[in-house]
C-alpha cells in the first residue's frame, strides 16, 4: 500500500505539476491522477511529459476518477463513454489501472431491481472499455442512513451489495472503492473487511468520522481527517487490507472546512501528517 494524495478533497485546486511539489514533502507516496489533465498535457507534450512529471517527483500514480457521467441522460452518458477508451490507453501508458466511481444509495425513480439492471447495463460497457485497457472499475458504496432517507427507493449501501453488483457486471475487473467512512456508516465490520479477496479491493479512501454523532445519524461530506476522532478504527482497518495483500493507493478523503480552508502546502502537509500517524499506528512503516 502507499499513501496517495487526491488535491480536491482538501480544497487544493492546482496544476499537477504544483500538486506532485507539494505531495512528497507532506508526506505522501504517490498522487492521484487527474486524467483530463493528465490528456490534455500529453496532446501538448507527450504521454512521457506526464510520466516524468512523477518521475521527477519520485511519486507513484494513484488511481483515477471514472471521466463518464454514466448518471446522466443517455446522450450524456453516450459521449463520455466514447471517449473512454482513449483515456483508458493513457491511464495503462502511464501505470495508472484503478479507476473509481460511486453508486448512489437510493433513487426516487427506480424501484431495486429496475434499478440494479440499470446499473448493470450501464457499468457493463464502461468496465468492458477499461478492460480492453488493463484497467480495473472500482465501486463505492454509500452507507450513511441520512443518505437514503426521503428517498422512494432504497438502493445498495454495504460492501456486500456492492460485489454483487459487481459480479453481476460479469466482465471479471470490477471490485470496491472502499471507503473507511462508508464501512463505518454501512455497519461494516473487521470480519466483512477479512473476508475480502485482494481482487476485489481496487482503490481505498481513509478518512474519520465526527465524535459524538450516533452512526445513523452521521452526514456524508462531515468527516474528519484520518485519526482524528478516532470512532473509524483505522488502525484495524489498514491493518486488515495489508493482510489480505492490497498494494495499491490509500487516499485520504476528510472533507475537512478547516482543511479545506487551509493554504495548499498547509493543507497537504496538515492530511499527510495525519494519515502518517495512522499509518505508523498500524505498523505500515
Amino acid at each position: 500500500m502507499f499513501r496517495s494524495l487526491n488535491p480536491g478533497p482538501i480544497g487544493i485546486r492546482l496544476p499537477m505539476r504544483e500538486v506532485l511539489r507539494l505531495a512528497g514533502p507532506a508526506g505522501f507516496e504517490g498522487v492521484d491522477l487527474n486524467i483530463r489533465e493528465a490528456a490534455r498535457l500529453a496532446q501538448e507534450e507527450s504521454i512521457g511529459h506526464v510520466a516524468g512529471l512523477f518521475r521527477e517527483a519520485g511519486l507513484r500514480v494513484g488511481s483515477w476518477a471514472l471521466p463518464v457521467n454514466w448518471r446522466g441522460d443517455e446522450a450524456t452518458y453516450r459521449e463520455g463513454l466514447e471517449g473512454l477508451p482513449r483515456l483508458a490507453a493513457l491511464g495503462q501508458r502511464l501505470g495508472s489501472l484503478r479507476v473509481c466511481t460511486f453508486v448512489p444509495p437510493a433513487s426516487d425513480e427506480r424501484p431495486f431491481e429496475e434499478n440494479f439492471r440499470w446499473h448493470v447495463d450501464r457499468l457493463r460497457p464502461i468496465a468492458e472499455a477499461l478492460k480492453d485497457h488493463g484497467c480495473r472499475l472500482g465501486l463505492e458504496f454509500i452507507g450513511p442512513k441520512t443518505s437514503r432517507l426521503g428517498r422512494r427507493h432504497e438502493f445498495i449501501y454495504t460492501m456486500g451489495g456492492m460485489l454483487e453488483l459487481g459480479e453481476a457486471i460479469g466482465t471479471g475487473n470490477v471490485g470496491l472503492l472502499l471507503d473507511s467512512w462508508h464501512w463505518y456508516t454501512s455497519h461494516g465490520t473487521v470480519e466483512d473487511l477479512g473476508r475480502l479477496r485482494v481482487e476485489q479491493v481496487v482503490c481505498v479512501h481513509v478518512n474519520d468520522a465526527p465524535a459524538g454523532v450516533p452512526v445513523d445519524e452521521q452526514i456524508d461530506n462531515v468527516r474528519c481527517l484520518p485519526g482524528e476522532t478516532g470512532v473509524v478504527d483505522l488502525v484495524i482497518f489498514l491493518k486488515t487490507l495489508k493482510r489480505i495483500g492490497y498494494d495499491g493507493p490509500v487516499t485520504p478523503e476528510p472533507f475537512s472546512q478547516k482543511v479545506r480552508q487551509m493554504p495548499p502546502e498547509e493543507a497537504a502537509r496538515t492530511t499527510g501528517e495525519a494519515l502518517t500517524r495512522v499509518w505508523r499506528a498500524a505498523g505500515l512503516g
